[in-house]
């Protein structure tokens, strides 16, 4: 948030800092007050990113200077064994994580994205192209604006036939994120950042390579993934790119799902997938692998293998799977006692209920809730949506009930698996490459800026058990 305090302090110098925003419960009203003061007419993204760049790398050096031996907080032994939770320890521009709120991209919550960001029709879903636009400068776009960007994305999204020959080098049965990850790595062969690199580029022009890369990156992996799919499930008969179509409602034509609101959600389903703070599997890794200079392709690559693990986005895929059990084991027009049975059944046998809970936030997903609304308002009456509506009034009182989540609410994965479902993509392997699709807007926004400012290598420090069970002996002694 102080991103946006530095914007609002260089475009109106005669008035003081405002006050932190972090952790402050912002209004929509107050929110668009302030986009309205960061409007700017150029409609090219990588003119304002020059323009924005040497301000914040002033910014952080002063930070540093400044308030670097400022400390954030004690790291317990439980966080160190436990995958260090609720460590402060990564900076991440793009967006941040309440466990209240739920996600902020650049200070804006869902709903306000929903009402500020252009959209491809009047009332309509935000286009992924203003939330990029968003997450990369801290403003929220015009239309003409996003209209330019997405442009520059179609122009973009060429890609070469070594990337099709490496993919149809795999088997046609192998997991659809294999093949989407085998596609990534291909696309690195064109790499302007290691390039750039290889002949010497100064360190302070690291961001601009990097820019467009992932520019590149950004538009071609609907063109693969797209290519998996067909190559899946329809026979090899792929879809070309139509250069007419906004992002999200090219992905879904060149997928061969042309109803208009299946683009609706395509919109969507990339908007609230973006982004989700530094510190999950899929952004800490890309962000961790750009680290040591790994180029955009390599970064993104390596952050949708932790993406394809079942305790991250392959839940969506869980999610769905599980719904079917049910139906097929109890039918659709199951009763909530009968549900209720169910969730325990599969409590007791040693397994979880997907799409339930989170490591971070306390209460329902905000991206859960707008999907919600989504069904409500297109899809009500479908047997799978009314089923997941009860699942949200049987299994949070269940979990609580059992005393070992701290959060028995649904998060994104719960509800993102029907919708798509209703509208006939209902290949739930096939779920996780949509996902790592919209994440690439907020991992790649937030390697241009690591790049932009310079950030260090990641290494953290690590001890074993012995050395543990010898420190916290030590401070057990010398205790009153």
């Amino acid at each position: 948030f102080e991103f946006w305090r530095m914007v609002f302090f260089r475009s109106v110098a005669a008035f003081t800092r405002l006050r932190s925003r972090v952790g402050q419960q912002s209004s929509l009203g107050s929110s668009v007050r302030w986009i309205q003061m960061q409007s700017s007419t150029d409609v090219d993204l990588k003119s304002q990113l020059q323009e924005l760049i040497p301000e914040q790398q002033d910014r952080l050096k002063k930070l540093k200077s400044e308030h670097g031996k400022v400390q954030l907080g004690n790291i317990t032994v439980d966080m160190v064994i436990g995958g260090m939770r609720g460590m402060t320890g990564l900076l991440w521009e793009t967006s941040l994580l309440d466990p209240e709120e739920g996600i902020r991209f650049r200070g804006l919550s869902i709903p306000e994205c929903q009402k500020v960001l252009p959209a491809a029709q009047s009332g309509g879903e935000p286009l992924p192209e203003g939330l990029l636009w968003l997450l990369l400068t801290g403003k929220v776009p015009s239309k003409e604006q996003v209209e330019a960007l997405s442009k520059d994305l179609a122009n973009r999204a060429a890609v070469p036939d070594y990337v099709y020959n490496a993919i149809d080098a795999l088997p046609s049965t192998a997991h659809p994120m294999t093949q989407f990850a085998s596609g990534v790595m291909a696309l690195q062969v064109q790499s302007e950042f290691q390039k750039a690199y290889e002949n010497g580029i100064h360190k302070s022009k690291f961001w601009e390579p990097t820019y467009e890369d992932c520019l590149n990156l950004i538009a071609r992996l609907p063109v693969v993934a797209a290519y998996v799919y067909r190559r899946m499930y329809k026979n090899g008969d792929s879809i070309p790119s139509d250069k007419s179509l906004d992002y999200g409602a090219n992905f879904s034509h060149m997928l061969g799902f042309d109803d208009a609101k299946m683009k609706e959600l395509m919109r969507l389903y990339i908007t609230i997938h973006s982004d989700h703070e530094g510190g999950n599997v899929s952004a800490h890794t890309g962000h961790l692998v750009g680290s040591a200079l790994s180029d955009p392709y390599l970064s993104f690559a390596a952050a949708l293998n932790g993406l394809a693990g079942p305790l991250h986005g392959l839940a969506n895929q869980e999610v769905l799977l599980w719904i079917k059990s049910v139906v097929e084991e109890c039918g659709e027009n199951i009763s909530k006692d009968q549900l209720k049975e169910y969730v325990w059944k599969t409590l007791n046998s040693g397994k979880v209920v997907p799409g339930y809970g989170h490591g971070v936030l306390r209460k329902t997903d905000p991206r859960y809730v707008c999907q919600r609304e989504f069904a409500l308002k297109h899809l009500p009456d479908d047997p799978l949506f009314q089923l997941v509506s009860k699942l949200y009034e049987v299994v949070p009182p269940v979990l609580t009930e059992l005393g070992k989540v701290k959060n028995p609410w649904p998060n994104v994965d719960a509800h993102s698996g029907v919708l798509l479902n209703h509208y006939g993509l209902t290949e739930a392997r096939y779920y996780t490459v949509l996902f790592g699709v919209s994440r690439s807007l907020g991992i790649c926004s937030q390697l241009i800026w690591d790049r932009a400012l310079g950030l260090a290598l990641e290494r953290p420090k690590s001890v074993t058990m012995d050395w543990l069970e010898a420190y916290c002996k030590k401070a057990k002694a010398s205790s009153p």
